[in-house]
């Protein structure tokens, strides 16, 4: 396996996340109260308590994203 390789393959992953990233955020504003109500039925939360879950979670994912595609991603760009 070569770096260029492994520099593509990190690329294409952070294409996959980011694009899953801004799903999970466009849900979450223009299906709000959709996914609201389905997360209700199973779990008995406020929705101040599902909306700083949410918040929390893809703040995490985007930290996340960030540590472990693109900081090594320009690692390599870097190096090679």
């Amino acid at each position: 396996m070569t770096i260029d390789l492994i520099r593509e393959g990190l690329g294409w992953c952070f294409i996959i996340n980011a694009g899953l990233l801004l799903l999970w955020f466009l849900f979450f504003v223009f299906a709000h109260d959709l996914i609201y109500r389905l997360h209700v039925k199973w779990f008995k939360i406020s929705e101040e308590h599902f909306n700083s879950i949410h918040y929390s979670f893809i703040a995490l994912f985007k930290i996340i994203l960030f540590v472990f595609n693109i900081v090594p991603y320009i690692a390599l760009r870097i190096i090679r």
